[in-house]
């Protein structure tokens, strides 16, 4: 009776163990054989397919993934809506008063099926000031769509008439008494973040990865905040060392660029804090913020970069809005 006691309770083990297993996202084991974690597969998938970070921000034919608005003695609207299927990220209202010919408007929880209607044009997303449709766009380049464009600046590089990027520009950092001019803190390694899933094919699993954060929508983080509090994160600087010593940076700032996942820079990310990436705009941070997402890291881009940390800098030689870079004066119709 108590040998059979113990087979019952070792039955009902089993299933028990093999569900925590899964959920916890750890090694499987099937006939003997042990795959690999969720995270390795989706990581190598990536690496062999050509969607490593720095292949997502500029892919393996050269062609970026942020692209400037014509200029107004080059623009031809017919030709423009030939070549781009463009979809606007912005309200229904924004779009209603105001949007560029040719441009349908999407919600961004539809991003993934409206592209499927691309045909074959390029596609060309637009938003405000260019950082949610850069975080859209690397969401599709990772989806099978890697011509995916966003509209550098957004519809304020467009048309002055739709500026969202002037009264955000700034020195809330340098005005901050957690800014610093000092050298880079030394990186530390850290461990893979823990994926689930019941599929062990590379596709799959990013398929769903890429669904599941394009339904969890643009993940920012305000720049007063990181800059009133960044022990509260993990904080990269997505610059040059230059750039880094020269504008100043957030007190504890890290420098990890390039970032990719063949050279194992990744590793230098704290898996089990908040990780936020800036840059000059808010553009490359929401592509790099993208790809971290969808490798499992509790990830965030920091809003306008650069122009909103320290705008007054003379560090400046590009990206710099209201002074290299501006409004077009393109058409618009409503």
């Amino acid at each position: 009776m108590k040998k059979l006691s113990l087979i019952l309770i070792g039955l009902l083990l089993v299933p028990t163990l093999f569900l925590t297993s899964c959920d916890r996202g750890d090694d499987l084991t099937t006939g003997g054989v042990t795959a690999e974690p969720t995270f390795t597969l989706l990581k190598e998938y990536m690496i062999d397919n050509q969607l490593d970070i720095n292949n997502v921000i500029s892919n393996p034919a050269g062609i970026k993934f942020v692209v400037g608005a014509p200029a107004l003695a080059d623009y031809d609207a017919a030709a423009f809506k030939v070549k781009y299927y463009i979809m606007d990220i912005r309200s229904a209202n924004s779009y209603g008063t105001s949007h560029i010919d040719g441009a349908i408007n999407v919600a961004f929880g539809d991003i993934l099926t409206q592209a499927a209607n691309k045909g074959n044009k390029q596609l060309l997303v637009v938003c405000y000031t260019g950082q949610t449709a850069c975080y859209a766009t690397a969401l599709l380049r990772m989806y099978g769509h890697p011509n995916a464009q966003a509209l550098k600046w957004g519809m304020t590089g467009w048309s002055e008439t739709t500026d969202s990027w002037t009264a955000k520009v700034g020195d809330v950092g340098s005005d901050s008494s957690n800014w610093s001019y000092g050298s880079a803190p030394a990186l530390g390694i850290y461990s893979d973040p823990v994926l689930s899933s019941l599929s062990v094919d590379g596709a799959e699993i990013l398929r769903k990865r890429v669904e599941d954060v394009v339904a969890a929508g643009f993940k920012t983080a305000s720049n007063a905040d990181v800059v009133a509090s960044p022990s509260d994160y993990f904080i990269n600087n997505f610059f040059s060392e230059t750039d880094y010593t020269g504008f100043g940076h957030i007190s504890g700032a890290h420098r990890i660029s390039p970032l990719t996942l063949a050279n194992g820079e990744y590793k230098n990310l704290d898996d089990s804090a908040k990780v936020v990436t800036y840059c000059y705009t808010g553009q490359t941070s929401a592509v790099v913020t993208a790809c971290l997402r969808v490798l499992g890291y509790d990830a965030y881009s920091l809003t306008f970069g650069m122009n909103g940390l320290n705008h007054s800098s003379s560090q400046w030689a590009s990206n710099h809005w209201g002074v290299d870079s501006h409004a077009k004066g393109l058409p618009l119709v409503n």
